[in-house]
């Protein structure tokens, strides 16, 4: 792979603004304090704020929900707040490697910061609960594309040495995400003014969109943007993304099953369709006998599923340990905590053999942390026993910390095709969103199933995704296998 691949080029200078990624001495470092130097500042910002963003409004919005629900009602509509604004942003991150394609890093990211303002300015108006339902699938949608972006415009925003590091720092955002964003929901609901909310995420993302538009390239003028639209593709994977957030509403038992099963089939049909078709939603590199991509998706999509979990730590936490809601929703934080803090450390490895270490051992370390949660848990916890609960989280959490930038970086260094790598980079925010949807469901289902015992749910749910995350194992050899 050369550097021209990543420099911009001379066929829209409107667009590039002050951009200039190989600007420079020949002899940067690639460190750190080269990601945030004068040169890349900008970019690394837009890069990172745009996935902090996303991540952020997930977590508060759970938190501000009761009192929205007390001001305009419609809790009927409770469930699908999450469920539209997920919609929209899975149908979104399947469209990001054509509009960056389209219309270059600066004016995807313009457009992606737009639309999500205004999801957001109309969240913030929202007289009823319907109206509100329709400013999230508004700013799902801007979401979706900003943090896709995030991994896509890596390759052409910043030279390959400072790929690593970037890629952890924007997968580092959604533990921030998760850390920040309980506590500013928390706030916001406390002090009464719910809609306070959205107009500050309105302001971050015109500010963002400014940034972006001034510091990132415009269009690389090659004409590959002229791919179809993949519709089959596009209408089966949206279909199966709903089924399974539609099975966390419906009532427990069969119906959720069913959801389950239909969603199962249609991300089977999915697969076959891709596998067949001229124009993909994933890298056609994804299907290909031999390549390793397919192998970091699924292992990806494993640690989506132990990230899982903590939708509903925060839940056992009150019921079994007796903390408090503010207490409790720190204890959910922990596994990104441990996720954010460790691959802080991961990407300075140099070493090759030491990169390869930490993508084999990541699910497997994610796993003991979850297994060791759930056969600590008890009733009537004790304060050492929650702070063990708390230690065994940081642990898992550090399982992804260590081997998720390197699991980024090889997806971006799957190809030298400057468009099929972007999709490769996109594809990682398309797994991520179809994963957690999956798992989401999954975990609903195994708390129904420990019926009115918190405990028994508990261990369902925790013991069920621990599961699939011991098969990330596998996956993660493959990817190394198939690598070499």
């Amino acid at each position: 792979m050369t550097d021209s691949s990543h420099a911009p080029t001379a066929s829209a200078p409107s667009d590039q603004g002050d951009y200039s990624p190989e600007a420079g001495p020949p002899d940067s470092s690639g460190g750190w304090g080269e990601l945030f130097s004068r040169r890349f500042a900008a970019s690394a910002s837009i890069l990172a704020g745009g996935v902090a963003l996303y991540a952020m409004n997930l977590y508060f919005t759970a938190a501000l929900l009761p009192s929205i629900v007390e001001d305009i009602g419609g809790a009927k509509y409770y469930a699908w707040v999450a469920t539209g604004f997920l919609m929209a942003a899975v149908i979104a991150a399947m469209l990001v490697s054509r509009l960056l394609a389209r219309l270059g890093a600066s004016r995807a990211y313009l457009t992606g910061f737009l639309v999500f303002g205004a999801g957001a300015a109309l969240t913030a108006a929202s007289p009823s609960m319907e109206t509100l339902i329709v400013g999230r699938v508004v700013q799902g949608f801007g979401g979706g594309l900003v943090a896709g972006l995030g991994y896509a415009v890596i390759r052409t925003a910043l030279p390959e040495r400072l790929w690593t590091r970037a890629a952890g720092l924007v997968s580092a955002m959604w533990g921030v995400g998760t850390l920040v964003g309980p506590s500013l929901g928390g706030l916001f609901a406390e002090l009464g003014i719910w809609r306070g909310a959205y107009l500050l995420l309105l302001v971050a993302a015109l500010v963002l969109a400014v940034l972006a538009r001034r510091s990132l390239p415009g269009p690389s003028g090659t004409g590959q943007h002229t791919e179809p639209l993949p519709l089959p593709s596009l209408v089966l994977l949206t279909l199966s993304a709903a089924t399974f957030s539609i099975s966390s509403t419906v009532p427990r038992g069969w119906a959720t099953a069913l959801c389950i099963g239909a969603g199962l089939v249609l991300l089977a049909g999915f697969v076959l369709v891709e596998r067949g078709g001229s124009a993909t939603v994933l890298p056609k590199l994804t299907y290909r006998r031999g390549n390793h991509l397919k192998w970091i998706y699924l292992t990806v999509a494993v640690y989506c599923a132990g990230v899982m979990t903590e939708t509903f730590i925060p839940l056992f936490g009150q019921e079994l340990g007796g903390l408090s809601p503010l207490a409790a929703g720190f204890l959910g934080a922990t596994v990104s905590a441990g996720w954010t803090s460790a691959q802080l450390f991961s990407v300075n490895m140099d070493s090759a053999r030491a990169r390869e270490l930490a993508i084999r051992i990541g699910p497997a370390v994610l796993t003991a942390g979850l297994l060791a949660y759930g056969l600590l848990q008890t009733d009537s916890a004790s304060t050492g026993r929650i702070l063990l609960w708390a230690a065994v989280l940081i642990v898992g959490g550090t399982g992804i910390g260590i081997a998720f930038p390197h699991l980024s970086v090889s997806a971006m260094r799957s190809t030298d095709d400057e468009v099929e790598g972007s999709k490769a980079a996109a594809g990682l925010n398309t797994t991520q969103l179809i994963a957690y949807s999956v798992s989401s469901a999954l975990a609903g289902t195994l708390v129904s199933v420990g019926g009115d015992s918190r405990l028994d749910a508990a261990r369902y749910m925790i013991f069920g995704l621990g599961g699939l995350t011991v098969f990330g194992v596998l996956t993660a050899a493959m990817s190394l296998r198939k690598a070499r």
